[in-house]
């Protein structure tokens, strides 16, 4: 485990070299390091802006570089979209640094923790400005595109099926993308940083208390459809209270005929 010193002087030491490179146009902290590190497991998250879409390539090299002069035990590069990569390091001490590497004009905000570290033009501030003013200003500001009520009817009716067909293993899936999707929707009532969220335990005390419910004690065929009835009942509550997500009467029907007890 590594200190908060620690964390720091590795963050600094970051900053600092990544700064020196002349196709670094910005570079911007993500995360809970934006308002003080949740506690002691958080990671060092950035993002570093290029000025050209031709230079992501090469900075990305020159990011590879520097964290390996930290002396990790493994680094993986993700390419998430097109001009668009993730680097992961992480240290042997467990510190890991997770930094991405975009183009000025692909820049975008997805939560409202983020910080500009460096900014050598100043258009990075500017395009970081507008992108959060976009993202307030969207209606749901974390757009799934999947219907949350059809895709949990359907985990419901697919759940029931394997029971029957005695294939719990595949069952345990399904009721798994229940409680993901009931989650999903009880961070959006919370007003929850939806991206990358993994703060559970933030949630409504009494939720909680609910979701854990769920969870069956022996996994039997029994015991998976009572979780599973529990869960319907609890993502319908949930559902009611959200200003996001609706279920229309036909599938309210169709969700109640699933898995009656």
């Amino acid at each position: 485990m590594y200190s908060s010193k620690d964390r720091n002087t590795y963050f600094v030491n970051a900053i600092k070299q990544l700064e020196s490179f002349n196709l670094v146009e910005g570079i911007i902290q993500l995360g809970s390091g934006v308002i003080g590190y949740k506690d002691l497991h958080s990671d060092i998250d950035l993002m570093v802006a290029t000025s050209r879409v031709e230079d992501v390539e090469q900075t990305k090299n020159l990011i590879h570089q520097t964290l390996s002069g930290f002396d990790p035990l493994y680094i993986k590069e993700k390419q998430l979209r097109q001009n668009i990569f993730l680097l992961i390091a992480i240290k042997e001490n467990k510190l890991e640094f997770n930094v991405s590497v975009v183009p000025r004009e692909l820049l975008s905000v997805k939560s409202p923790l983020w910080k500009v570290i460096v900014d050598k033009t100043g258009l990075i501030t500017e395009k970081m400005n507008a992108e959060h003013e976009h993202f307030l200003s969207k209606p749901v500001k974390y757009n799934l595109n999947i219907d949350i009520a059809f895709e949990f009817v359907y985990c419901a009716m697919a759940l029931e099926k394997e029971l029957k067909r005695n294939n719990v293993i595949y069952a345990l899936k399904m009721l798994e993308e229940m409680r993901d999707y009931t989650l999903i929707v009880q961070a959006l009532n919370e007003d929850k940083k939806l991206h990358q969220f993994k703060a559970y335990e933030t949630l409504d005390p009494a939720f909680i208390k609910a979701f854990l419910s769920t969870y069956p004690k022996e996994v039997t065929v029994e015991n998976l459809l009572v979780s599973a009835e529990i869960t319907k009942g609890l993502f319908s509550e949930t559902l009611k209270q959200s200003t996001i997500f609706t279920i229309d009467h036909s599938l309210e029907k169709l969700l109640n005929q699933s898995l009656v007890l």
